[in-house]
């Protein structure tokens, strides 16, 4: 008689001591998403003594899966899952932290602790499409040209990384849009792929599991359109302040401070304004957008 598909489990990462940020998904011998290596400690307490067969890395940033390298050293038969965009900066991962430590300078080290190498050997490259055990796998670009999300099929859980978005205690679901290669084109297409799998429900890294996938789904579609609009017209100020005011609406205490961390406003507008240059340099957007872009 088989044994019973195992059910996904989430691991509070407690980054930098504040819950509901940043979670790690298990199902069975997989982690979905280990996080950062400053994190690895919880993620160690959570599994206890039981080996992980495979990181499936929805994509590379940091937050997701900055761990990746410091659990091969552990794990000596873990396999990475990543998709072939991602894979030369697993494998190597020196540019990513280079271009981190721009932007975080001296809080590097504190947010994301060490990032090593994967040996190229144990790396599975995915190009979406594929069918791993109980996992399908979806190529879903927009919040990174390398992101992936798995459908744990005995479940009907779709793990989403971000791009399913930003949703904390249930309040508003919130697309986290930072630089450098937003593209709204590309997101609001692989919505529609995560539509057609029809899962049970959204598991996200930022931050739980969510049942009313149609509306979770249209809410983040139309936040997209409606923030992408908002970085055309308005100045770094005024956007920063219209997202935070929207989180308002939605949520209180505790979980603004979440949204904060998990999606912080700037880079929200940061990523919107280069994507927009990017598009309109394409012929895609008819309107420039206002306050620079970023390098």
């Amino acid at each position: 008689m088989p044994l019973p598909a195992a059910e996904p489990e989430l691991i509070d990462l407690d980054h930098l001591g504040r819950a509901h940020v940043l979670g790690a998904w298990r199902v069975g011998d997989v982690i979905i998403d280990p996080g950062p290596s400053s994190c690895i400690a919880k993620l160690l307490d959570a599994i206890g003594g039981r080996e992980p067969d495979a990181l499936a890395l929805t994509h590379i940033h940091l937050d997701h899966a900055g761990a990746a390298g410091s659990l091969a050293a552990r794990f000596p038969d873990l396999e990475v899952w990543v998709h072939a965009r991602g894979a030369a900066h697993v494998i190597d991962p020196s540019k990513l932290v280079r271009s981190a430590a721009r932007l975080y300078g001296s809080e590097m080290q504190r947010m994301w602790g060490e990032v090593l190498e994967v040996p190229a050997e144990r790396v599975r490259v995915l190009e979406g499409g594929e069918t791993i055990g109980e996992f399908r796998v979806a190529y879903t670009p927009g919040h990174a040209s390398h992101h992936v999300c798995y459908l744990h099929a005995p479940s009907g859980t779709a793990f989403t990384g971000d791009v399913a978005g930003v949703r904390i205690d249930g309040a508003c679901a919130l697309p986290p849009t930072p630089p450098p290669d937003i593209d709204v084109e590309a997101w609001l297409e692989s919505l529609r792929t995560l539509e057609a799998w029809r899962p049970s429900s959204l598991a996200l890294t930022h931050f739980g599991a969510y049942a009313d996938v149609a509306q979770h789904l249209a809410e983040l579609r139309a936040e997209l359109e409606r923030l992408s609009e908002l970085a055309r017209g308005l100045d770094e100020e005024g956007f920063v302040a219209a997202l935070r005011s929207r989180v308002r609406e939605a949520a209180q205490g505790e979980t603004v401070a979440a949204y904060e961390r998990a999606m912080p406003p700037g880079q929200s507008y940061q990523g919107l304004v280069r994507a927009a240059a990017q598009a309109q340099a394409r012929g895609v957007c008819e309107h420039p957008p206002r306050g620079g872009s970023t390098a």
